[in-house]
């Protein structure tokens, strides 16, 4: 869409290799596909994004590693969005927007698909309603 700017490119490395999540665990992105969605809890698009990859069998995939960040939001909140969605991959909190800023200008959710080396393959902006349909390495 107009104004939405994506700050990583296909073919380049993803900046980011580990993470801190909610329960203050590092998260290190493995040596598999990695899904990582850019998010907000109060957001309607992220909402449906999550409630469609939860029943997608994407999230049981043991080849790929999702990681979700959480832009403007602290641990806690994610604790009880994980709570209410039953959430089982990482969730990492980027109150700031230290995270998102890196990647995107607005827009949420993101999705950013990287390949087992942590090289960008895709990024799609999630508000279409079919945008989980176009996650493909």
């Amino acid at each position: 869409p107009k104004g939405y700017e994506t700050y990583v490119n296909i073919g380049e490395n993803f900046s980011q290799t580990h993470f801190i999540d909610i329960y203050n665990n590092d998260v290190r992105l493995g040596e598999k596909k990695k899904l990582v969605i850019l998010f907000a809890t109060w957001c309607s698009d992220s909402q449906r994004l999550i409630k469609q990859l939860q029943q997608s069998p994407l999230s049981k995939d043991p080849q790929v590693q999702i990681v979700a960040i959480g832009r403007e939001e602290s641990a806690a909140t994610l604790m009880q969005f994980k709570q209410e969605y039953n959430i089982a991959y990482s969730l990492i909190a980027d109150p700031q927007r230290a995270i998102y800023n890196q990647y995107a200008n607005k827009g949420v959710p993101r999705l950013i698909l990287l390949d087992e080396n942590n090289h960008v393959v895709k990024t799609l902006i999630g508000e279409d309603p079919n945008s989980l349909q176009k996650v493909s390495w």
